[in-house]
């Protein structure tokens, strides 16, 4: 906690929340939160699982079983500005608000797709809806003291990884009495009380300072501090003049001082997304595959002609998918431990370097069991290295621009999703070998684009306007 000497007269809103510290408030905010990337994972694990389910229902091809999971990361990609934009014109409540409901129904609806076609319309729409989850860490990032920022936001993630194994989970209860539609409908119910839970939120006092709404920001600070039995800070809050804050545009992404950054955050993140989902979906793809080699003995054709040549995942299948999902906790729990020590770019490119050593070991020709192992350390480390790019974005970019900033890395990310189902399910029926290989070397390329980073965020304050962010790169 901050001396009250240091209070006495002015503070800023970062070193209000510093000065209440984490308490009831943040505990609070932290399981909301969690909450809505639960929600969020659910939607997403479920891609792994639906595309084998529907390549068998609706005999289709390599290239339509790959378009049901990419048109979802389309609509994610075309959404995630946009949902940006609101956010920083509209708040960060609004805007998650907006978002849950709008995912909510689409993901209900999809749950009575009679065919292929209205199943890509109805989960485009759906990630239509999940481009704007990535704005709860904005929000979330802004109530937090600077000391526990970094660890607070990675742990927030464990949350995604309780959602996905919860998932893989029901679909092993779901799926073999109710089938795929019932398991849609039910993943999609958490958003609907998340949407509701989100009335107790109040809006980002960040957000209401560059709106110039001076007595909100403090009533928020004031509500902190009762709701952690701490005292508000003395004083009274000052930041820049409002005319001195405006909304940040695309073109400020790439001022002097953060064109090389945006940059290279744009290559780490979509290559984060290219091979989270990627191992997500190789794990499944792995399990099918019919080359004999990795994970299967028998082989099977590839474009069945009838549904009794299909394979669908069997519970030995969903068991080793649980097992590989349940990586996502240590992955979480290393980033936590070492991001505060090495910092957030050191953290990205070891975890991202680990990704490719193990991700190439999966080349092996090797029992289930190995294959089960290099793919569980594989995604641990790639889930890692992604929460450690949500702890650095909102860092790197002041509050006029954070929602914007943080949307546009989450658009590259998606570009990267779009392309990972036609490696992971379409190339790699074709060549494994190749497959892997791309994932592998796409990480290397994102383990220099992290050490080339030219700004450590770890204990830098989070600045608030474009004209607060004259950063030294010396």
């Amino acid at each position: 906690m901050e001396s009250l000497s240091l209070l006495s007269e002015t503070y800023t809103i970062q070193e209000a929340i510093d000065y209440i510290g984490f308490g009831k408030f943040q505990v609070k905010l932290s399981v909301l939160t969690g909450f809505a990337w639960m929600a969020d994972a659910m939607e997403m694990m479920i891609l792994s699982i639906l595309s084998p389910a529907l390549h068998c229902e609706w005999q289709l091809k390599g290239i339509q079983e790959a378009s049901i999971t990419t048109v979802v990361f389309c609509g994610m990609m075309l959404s995630s500005s946009i949902w940006g934009g609101i956010c920083d014109k509209y708040g960060r409540k609004k805007e998650l608000i907006l978002c849950s409901v709008f995912t909510c129904y689409f993901g209900i609806l999809s749950a009575f797709s009679p065919n292929y076609y209205w199943m890509l319309i109805l989960r485009g729409l759906v990630g239509f809806g999940i481009g704007g989850a990535p704005q709860s860490v904005t929000l979330y990032a802004e109530f937090l003291p600077s000391k526990s920022r970094a660890r607070c936001v990675v742990l927030v993630e464990v949350f995604w990884a309780l959602g996905a194994c919860f998932e893989v989970l029901l679909a092993l209860v779901v799926m073999p009495v109710y089938g795929w539609s019932t398991l849609l409908g039910l993943s999609a119910l958490p958003l609907l009380f998340f949407s509701l839970c989100c009335f107790w939120l109040p809006e980002s006092a960040r957000y209401d300072i560059t709106r110039g709404d001076y007595e909100k920001a403090v009533a928020t600070i004031k509500r902190i501090a009762e709701e952690n039995g701490k005292p508000a800070p003395p004083g009274r809050l000052v930041e820049p003049k409002v005319e001195e804050i405006k909304t940040g545009s695309y073109k400020d992404l790439f001022m002097p001082d953060l064109k090389v950054t945006t940059i290279l955050l744009w290559i780490i993140w979509l290559v984060c997304a290219f091979s989270y989902y990627g191992i997500v979906l190789l794990t499944t793809a792995l399990f099918e595959n019919p080359d004999g080699c990795h994970g299967t003995d028998v082989k099977t054709n590839p474009e069945p002609k009838c549904y009794l040549e299909c394979k669908t995942l069997t519970t030995d299948d969903y068991r080793d998918l649980t097992w590989t999902t349940f990586a996502e906790f240590p992955g979480l729990f290393v980033t936590v431990f070492i991001i505060d020590f090495f910092g957030r770019k050191k953290t990205m490119a070891f975890q991202f370097f680990v990704f490719t050593v193990f991700v190439l070991l999966v080349n092996i020709c090797t029992k289930r069991v190995w294959l089960t192992l290099f793919l569980f350390i594989a995604r641990a480390f790639i889930s890692g290295a992604f929460q450690a790019a949500y702890v650095y974005t909102p860092e790197i970019y002041p509050t006029s621009m954070r929602a914007l900033g943080l949307g546009a890395c989450s658009g590259m990310a998606r570009i990267g999703a779009i392309i990972t189902p036609f490696i992971a399910q379409v190339l790699l029926k074709k060549s494994s070998f190749l497959s892997i290989s791309i994932y592998g070397s796409m990480c290397l390329i994102a383990t220099i684009a992290a050490l080339l980073l030219p700004i450590e965020t770890k204990g830098r304050e989070m600045q608030v306007c474009i004209k607060c962010i004259r950063l030294k790169l010396s």
